[in-house]
């Protein structure tokens, strides 16, 4: 099972949407969290535990995620996706934006996984 943690800053919009879509699949366990002080969930230690793939949604994400969790971070694998917080939760161009950019990396981590196996 492959674990994903989404990252956004208050953890009330775009993480939350990740989430739920991604939450669906049998194969992977899902969670988000947020960067800001005044996240609804804010991320700590426990968050990345185990995590295969933290995906963020901005640069400064992963800047402050770096800056406040790097022991955490050895061997996670970090994504910038590159969304900008102009959505609504659930918004369905979130929603398509976030299919589009997140589905290329769990096909590609999939596929060496696969192709690793005896």
């Amino acid at each position: 099972m492959q674990r994903l943690l989404f990252l956004c800053s208050r953890n009330r919009r775009r993480s939350p949407t990740a989430e739920r879509l991604f939450a669906a699949d049998p194969s992977l366990e899902v969670a988000s969290a947020g960067l800001a002080p005044d996240a609804d969930e804010g991320l700590t230690p426990d968050h990345l535990d185990g995590v295969d793939i933290v995906f963020v949604m901005e640069p400064a994400h992963r800047r402050r995620l770096m800056a406040g969790f790097k022991h955490q971070l050895k061997g996670v694998r970090i994504v910038c996706l590159n969304i900008p917080d102009d959505y609504d939760y659930m918004d369905p161009l979130l929603l398509a934006l976030l299919e589009a950019r997140v589905t290329p990396h769990l096909k590609r981590r999939t596929a060496r996984t696969e192709g690793d196996a005896p």
